[in-house]
């Protein structure tokens, strides 16, 4: 097997292991964080199978501003029980 192919298989174990326990997390803002870890993961993965725009544009929507933005509704929204 090539180097860059086992690279891209580790790297796209990473994200569906880190995007598997967005989904799974019952905690808010540990689902928000992992969700852009794993969008950064994926950005990853485009930027290795040579589609660099859409890597940046992974990197800066879905991980960057998507990430930031949910992490926001989630601080404005908690009550003091959490």
């Amino acid at each position: 097997m090539e180097i860059m192919a086992i690279v891209n298989l580790v790297v796209l174990i990473i994200t569906i292991v880190v995007l598997g326990l967005a989904v799974v997390k019952r905690d808010l803002l540990h689902s928000a964080i992992l969700l852009g870890a794993g969008s950064a993961s994926l950005s990853i993965i485009f930027f290795i199978n040579t589609a660099p725009i859409a890597a940046v544009v992974e990197l800066v929507v879905c991980a960057g501003l998507i990430t930031v933005l949910f992490i926001s509704a989630i601080s404005l929204t908690r009550t003091g029980g959490d």
